[in-house]
């Protein structure tokens, strides 16, 4: 079948009635379409795609794993819509020279203030304004709170996420993340697929005998991942740098920036951490780190 919004639902139910299921992503049947788009000419692309031995299938994740990702998604969706909302609140506050610092809790002290102060210059139609968009952003942050309480719930009693937060750099998020994203091991072969399915690898222009590496990619299946990883990644190196190496991974990061620029480093570790969390669902094994003993 063709990868789209209700994939992993029909997939399941298909794997229910003992059929074999392979989803081949859009961008993928679009080469082999031919003529106009219509049923008939999408399922004869479907057809001559899946017959390919070299066109790789999207990953078909469980009703369990869906509902985290679901979780984490809505997550992120709300973190963001209360940034926007603060932002715009700020701004407009500004505009009538009324700064306010960027913390929420300075501005949960702050509006209550302004919306209570009958002798600042601010009118009826804009304290009417005000104050929905203050009630807003208490919605949205109670909702956030209530959010983050269960899925910081699920990660502490999930021991696939304690194992994964063991990783340098990886945080419940990141280590939740991970656990959606490398479930089904079985659908890459290594942890260098996976590695290079996240966009953690370099990307190659090869012609005519001459290889050329570039940078990562831009076209990531998963994006956010990603920038979790690169972030966690960033800040163990940032900590590895500054004090005296402990383990294994801190020389092997010390004798990369010797020799590499901190971004390149960071990238280096977070490809690292992908191939070991495929390593350690796969085996369900714990991460072991070596401690470098002083002589």
């Amino acid at each position: 079948m063709e990868s789209c919004g209700g994939t992993h639902y029909w997939a399941r139910f298909a794997k229910a009635q003992g059929h074999e299921v392979k989803a081949i992503p859009a961008r993928l049947v679009k080469s082999f379409l031919q003529g106009q788009k219509t049923d008939a000419n999408d399922a004869i692309a479907i057809s001559v795609a899946a017959l390919q031995p070299n066109i790789k299938s999207s990953r078909l994740i469980t009703a369990e794993d869906q509902s985290l990702n679901c979780m984490d998604g809505a997550r992120a969706s709300l973190v963001s819509a209360k940034r926007a909302q603060a932002n715009q609140i700020r701004a407009y506050l500004l505009e009538f020279g009324i700064p306010i610092a960027k913390s929420d809790k300075v501005l949960k002290v702050e509006i209550p203030t302004i919306l209570g102060d009958a002798e600042n210059d601010l009118t009826l139609n804009f304290r009417f304004t005000l104050n929905l968009l203050w009630q807003h952003f208490l919605c949205i942050d109670t909702a956030l709170t209530e959010l983050e309480k269960e899925y910081n719930k699920i990660i502490s009693n999930d021991e696939e996420c304690k194992r994964l937060q063991k990783l340098e750099g990886v945080g419940p998020v990141g280590a939740l993340g991970l656990k959606v994203f490398l479930g089904q091991t079985g659908h890459f072969n290594n942890g260098r697929q996976a590695s290079a399915c996240l966009g953690a690898t370099p990307v190659q222009h090869s012609s005519g005998g001459k290889v050329f590496i570039g940078g990562i990619s831009k076209t990531s299946s998963n994006k956010r991942l990603r920038s979790i990883l690169f972030q966690g990644a960033f800040a163990a190196v940032c900590a590895a740098e500054k004090r005296e190496a402990r383990t294994q991974k801190d020389f092997w990061i010390k004798d990369l920036l010797s020799r590499r620029c901190r971004k390149v480093v960071v990238i280096a570790l977070v490809n690292k951490t992908i191939r070991t969390a495929y390593a350690i669902l796969k085996n369900k094994t714990d991460y072991q780190f070596f401690s470098i003993t002083n002589n």
